[in-house]
């Protein structure tokens, strides 16, 4: 499941970026923000789901 820059995370976990593949925690119900690493709005998974 893929989740864009923008929406809200429905779960906590670590989203990893579509572009460079490095991993970005959010907090449910937080804004996912932009791949801090390289600016790119798409994060095709989520892992360390609780």
């Amino acid at each position: 499941m893929s989740a864009k820059a923008g929406e809200k995370a429905e779960q906590t976990g670590d989203f990893r970026c579509a572009h460079c593949h490095r991993t970005t925690h959010v907090t449910k119900g937080h804004t996912i923000p932009r791949c801090p690493h390289c600016g790119h709005a798409t994060f095709d998974t989520r892992r360390n789901e609780p």
